[in-house]
């Protein structure tokens, strides 16, 4: 069964980095796309951010434009999201996923998810 393990979470103050992981098994993504995703508290899950196959095409929501960095590493079946300068309001359960989406942001479009990761940014 193919899985998505992410990694990184945790509690930070306002203005720390955090970097999440999200390592694939059992299948090989480097031609899929992948992606993260977050769902606040008594909110819908949103896009993040998102990296094509071949890492030259990226894309980010607007909240999080000049502050987060995704990046792959396709030997390790990996993906990386590199957040700084956090803010209390990404305060949420990160979700890392793959696919072949037409867009980037289709959360619908991608079909495989990790089971999440918490980051909680205090003020």
């Amino acid at each position: 069964q193919v899985q998505l393990v992410e990694s990184g979470g945790g509690l930070v103050q306002a203005g720390d980095s955090l970097i999440l992981s999200c390592v694939a098994s059992r299948h090989t993504f480097s031609s899929y796309v992948r992606g993260w995703f977050r769902q606040a508290p008594g909110k819908k899950r949103e896009f993040v951010a998102a990296i094509g196959w071949g890492s030259g095409t990226t894309d980010y929501a607007d909240s999080v434009k000049g502050r987060f960095t995704i990046a792959r590493d396709n030997a390790k079946n990996t993906v990386y999201l590199q957040m700084n300068n956090l803010k209390p309001e990404d305060t949420a359960v990160y979700y890392c996923a793959a696919g072949r989406p037409g867009e980037l942001i289709r959360e619908s479009e991608y079909t495989y998810w990790g089971q999440g990761t918490q980051v909680t940014v205090s003020s």
